[in-house]
């Protein structure tokens, strides 16, 4: 096989690893509840609710 070849079947090999971890990770994240960016550990009970008018 070429050098070329094995390099670029590395490098594709590697692209699909990481794109599985990307998938894998969203989805887990999904599942435990809170998602990665959420606030949930945020206190809002020092604010006032609004009052409807």
């Amino acid at each position: 096989m070429d050098i070329q070849k094995i390099i670029v079947a590395i490098i594709f090999a590697l692209a699909l690893f990481y794109i599985g971890r990307m998938v894998f990770r969203s989805l887990r994240s999904k599942e435990e509840g809170c998602g990665g960016n959420c606030k949930c550990g945020v206190d809002f009970s020092s604010i006032p609710p609004e009052k409807k008018k």
